[in-house]
């Protein structure tokens, strides 16, 4: 279907979902002040919220980049200034995961899963980050075809709930020593940072 380099986009996004960012933040509190089955509805929502963005991604910037060229650097020089900065964020920052509370809220597990997909769908940094990243493991030729987007966008989307699931299962678990050990997360986001320096300057030498 036109994907390159299928196997450093498994590898990359999974990198990427690994480092802590608000998805995790949220699949973390709901599992951890609520419980499991809080923490699954919520990841279930997390990943549908990725599937919007793959519909999108598929249907909006593939007729864009297939009709103009003009449009198809425009794209490439934001989105490698894009990987650069949030690599840059991600090696330098110091974020944190999760503050527990005291006292969980009690949203029904449906309010719980719509919220979680509003969390996702509104955030701007994930659409913009598709835009960028989808492309870079397309061939050009193909650029102008929703299924590459659709399959990409669906291969991230299982990673996420894999990872994310496995997260909520032993959330409870391991909750003290995630807060206790903010070194791990400080390892996580430095790692990932450099892989999307790297990626960024990668996407700006790319030709159409």
């Amino acid at each position: 279907m036109g994907i390159i380099n299928f196997t450093t986009f498994v590898v990359t996004s999974f990198l990427f979902i690994l480092s802590p960012g608000i998805d995790t933040i949220f699949i973390l509190n709901k599992s951890i002040t609520q419980g499991k089955k809080w923490g699954l509805y919520s990841t279930l929502g997390i990943t549908t919220g990725v599937l919007i963005h793959t519909i999108f991604a598929a249907f909006g910037l593939s007729l864009i980049l297939a009709q103009s060229a003009t449009a198809f650097n425009i794209v490439k020089y934001l989105g490698a200034a894009y990987l650069v900065y949030l690599g840059i964020t991600k090696l330098f920052g110091r974020e944190g995961i999760i503050k527990k509370e005291s006292q969980p809220q009690t949203l029904s597990v449906k309010k719980t899963y719509v919220s979680a997909v509003f969390t996702n769908t509104l955030n701007p940094k994930v659409a913009i980050f598709f835009l960028a990243f989808f492309p870079q493991f397309i061939q050009p030729a193909y650029l102008h075809n929703a299924l590459p987007f659709i399959a990409l966008g669906i291969t991230y989307g299982f990673i996420g709930l894999l990872w994310f699931t496995v997260l909520t299962l032993f959330a409870g678990a391991f909750s003290n020593k995630l807060q206790s050990t903010p070194s791990i997360i400080l390892w996580l986001n430095k790692c990932s940072g450099a892989v999307f320096i790297l990626m960024g300057a990668k996407v700006a030498l790319t030709k159409r």
